[in-house]
């Protein structure tokens, strides 16, 4: 398995429930009600039914946040499923050197958030001028629909790969399933991603998906799933 060092020191709490605003939530440490950052730009409630479960907090990192901890994992199923997001980028990134990216071909050069017209990509491979996005899922079915929720943003950056795919760049698009017993992705054909979705399949984007598993003081790509479109 290929790994991500993740901090090794984490807090326990008990998930009361989620604020108005919704990069915070409530979790009892000790007994004690405490506000937390969520990592994450969605509400969590629309993935997961959080409140009374076990969850890991981790340090934040910054000394002028307003929250002492934030949200990093929620106990399922003798295991855990990620509640920060930006794993999926890590996992990814700190990956992507090892032989089951090799389709991607030469990786010498990996850049972060490298910005190509106006675009930000998660990572840019330069020796091959690909662009690489990276999306997370939250969720607990075998097959998991991607997207779970609407997001104008999504939308706007198919396409603006179209245009980039179009111009010559390579694309690939990663899904990454925080929940390790995902078994499949399944695009839904009901959304208008979808239309957005396979005009970039057609312009030549690669598609991938892979699980996370988190053992307590590391994440790992525990498999590749399969994308159903």
């Amino acid at each position: 398995m290929q790994t991500v060092n993740t901090p090794s020191k984490f807090i326990e709490g008990i998930f009361v429930k989620e604020l108005k605003n919704r990069f915070l939530c409530e979790v009892l440490i000790d007994g004690i009600s405490t506000v937390c950052y969520v990592p994450s730009s969605c509400h969590l409630s629309n993935f997961l039914r959080l409140e009374g479960k076990q969850v890991l907090l981790v340090p934040t990192q910054s000394p002028k946040s307003r929250t002492k901890y934030s949200l990093f994992a929620v106990s399922y199923r003798n295991s855990y499923i990620l509640l920060n997001t930006s794993m999926a980028n890590r996992a990814i990134e700190t990956n992507i050197h090892k032989r089951r990216f090799s389709f991607l071909g030469k990786r010498a050069t990996v850049i972060k958030e490298h910005t190509i017209y106006q675009y930000k990509t998660d990572l840019y491979l330069q020796n091959t001028d690909t662009l690489v996005e990276v999306k997370s899922i939250i969720s607990t079915n075998q097959t998991a629909v991607f997207p779970t929720v609407y997001s104008e943003r999504s939308l706007k950056q198919l396409k603006q790969l179209q245009e980039l795919m179009q111009q010559g760049h390579k694309v690939c698009f990663f899904i990454v399933s925080l929940c390790p017993t995902v078994k499949e992705i399944c695009i839904d054909k009901n959304s208008e991603f979808y239309e957005a979705f396979i005009k970039c399949i057609q312009l030549g984007m690669h598609v991938s998906a892979y699980a996370c598993r988190f053992n307590h003081d590391k994440i790992d790509i525990s498999k590749i799933i399969p994308v159903k479109y």
